[in-house]
């Protein structure tokens, strides 16, 4: 192989990205496929590391969500070249007690997670605000068919993958969901709801746009949970990111209801509850942090059956030299995504 890749160099907050040409591996090693990426979105995530409000390794290329076309593969992985793609948000070793005891990869001992590794760290590919990713021997592969887009396809394997896991074993009596947040993650959320046959989903947000969406979605809008009676309800969903909102759900969920957290991946999490509104309300709570390949196949199949409007969801896309434009248009929450292509790279 020869060539390079043309990258996005995040450096520090509050400096603009630095655009670098970086070389391509002459070899890959087995069980490593080069992707050329077709499109990418802008994860919230990626917004907090922008912004400053979450810390990761620099220099690095930020970015997870995408998809695009493998190009060259190791031994081992022949059969996926020329393929179209997305893949697992982390690699892991496949051999430790997370990977293997617990069915927890996204915690591996030795995780490595895109978006979110040094440039110094290997081939320094590691993110998708390149025109190519290097993906490691541990991460999934999951084939996009051709009649999803790629705007539909990019977010896939964040959002939606999570909310596959968090979707995944619900109450055996589940017939009133509420969701806490319309960003996409509770879209997401709401449409698997729906999907597994909870008849009634009713959606929580303050913003009047978002909740706009909800409908086409499957779900029950509000603006606020105040007006929801108390204990009506058999599973909560915070997909906010928002820990004020807690007290709120608890009130309502039923007897033996479940609480289940996936927006608050942020220190800034502190929850005000007792453990007497746990114990005397009988409540499962439990934290969802990621997913594994068994999640993103989920919402990869959940996608090619679903006829709901994902690309309305997110925007025009954007070249990546217009990256900084990108993260200004994501930060007004106009959009669920905002994409990034690489036509212009």
């Amino acid at each position: 192989m020869s060539g390079t890749a043309r990258g996005a160099i995040f450096e520090q907050a509050g400096q603009p990205f630095r655009f670098a040409e970086l070389p391509l591996p002459s070899v890959l090693e087995p069980g490593q496929v080069l992707v050329a990426l077709s499109l990418a979105t802008i994860c919230g995530s990626d917004l907090h590391t922008h912004a400053g409000r979450r810390q990761e390794p620099v220099p690095c290329i930020l970015g997870h969500e995408g998809v695009g076309r493998v190009v060259a593969a190791g031994p081992g992985r022949e059969a996926w070249l020329g393929q179209r793609v997305t893949w697992s948000s982390a690699d892991a070793c496949g051999h430790c007690s997370s990977c293997i005891d617990w069915e927890l990869p996204q915690k591996c001992d030795r995780v490595f997670k895109y978006g979110h590794a040094q440039l110094g760290a290997g081939s320094g590919l590691h993110g998708t605000y390149a025109t190519h990713i290097v993906l490691r021997p541990g991460t999934h592969l999951v084939r996009v068919p051709d009649l999803i887009p790629d705007a539909v396809a990019a977010s896939a394997n964040c959002s939606l993958a999570t909310m596959a896991n968090v979707t995944e074993q619900l109450p055996s009596q589940c017939r009133v969901a509420v969701v806490q947040g319309a960003g996409l993650l509770g879209l997401h959320g709401c449409a698997l709801l729906r999907a597994a046959g909870v008849e009634r989903v009713i959606v929580v947000d303050p913003e009047e746009a978002r909740l706009a969406r909800v409908p086409d979605f499957g779900g029950v809008v509000a603006a606020v949970s105040a007006d929801l009676p108390s204990k009506s309800v058999d599973v909560v969903i915070e997909a906010a990111g928002v820990p004020g909102i807690v007290g709120e759900g608890l009130r309502l969920l039923r007897p033996g209801g479940h609480y289940l957290f996936a927006g608050m991946v942020h220190p800034d999490s502190a929850l005000t509850i007792t453990g007497e509104q746990i114990i005397r309300g009988c409540v499962a709570v439990r934290g969802f942090h990621n997913y594994a390949p068994r999640h993103l196949n989920r919402a990869m199949a959940f996608l090619e059956t679903s006829a709901l409007p994902w690309a309305s969801l997110v925007s025009l896309p954007l070249p990546l030299s217009c990256l900084e434009e990108g993260f200004a248009l994501a930060s007004t929450r106009r959009w669920a995504r905002v994409a990034i292509s690489f036509d212009e790279a």
